[in-house]
């Protein structure tokens, strides 16, 4: 049996930009993990080790992961189609991965209608561009992204692990 073809869910029928409507839908418990890298230069790396990750700004960490959290509340402020949702958790971690870039992982949960992917997905980004903004006194060739979405649970359909 074929499966029907996907379609974008925020398309009216007359192709017009539209919010979906989840007022039918059961509140579920929803989840998401998503993930963002912060690639440095080999010498800018080496400078951060060697603080600590601390700048002259603060603590480079701390300061990303409030970043991170703010913005996962705000996301349906920054994305226009993003319904406001109460967020039960937030943790964004970040840690070395490798000589020369951070690992930053911002899981969500919340409980309603509709899933907190784009929370992830916002709190793991904006965390990265915090760092950049800590960091970009030392270079400009720092490289953001991937920034990817590695898994959710609730609604529909289960994606990735968690």
């Amino acid at each position: 049996m074929k499966k029907p073809a996907k379609t974008l869910t925020h398309i009216d029928p007359k192709g017009r930009p539209a919010m979906v409507d989840v007022s039918a839908k059961e509140a579920t418990k929803r989840e998401a993990h998503a993930q963002c890298r912060v690639r440095f230069p080999a010498d800018v790396a080496r400078q951060l080790r060697a603080t600590g990750l601390k700048s002259a700004k603060g603590g480079i960490v701390e300061t990303a992961i409030v970043a991170g959290t703010m913005a996962v509340k705000r996301t349906h402020e920054l994305i226009p189609f993003c319904h406001p949702l109460p967020i039960d958790g937030c943790r964004i971690a970040i840690e070395w991965d490798g000589e020369s870039s951070l690992r930053i992982d911002c899981a969500v949960k919340t409980t309603h209608r509709t899933g907190v992917e784009m929370e992830a997905l916002t709190g793991a980004t904006v965390a990265a561009l915090t760092v950049y903004d800590m960091c970009k006194a030392l270079s400009h060739r720092i490289v953001l992204g991937p920034a990817k979405l590695l898994g959710k649970r609730g609604g529909k359909h289960d994606f990735g692990a968690m």
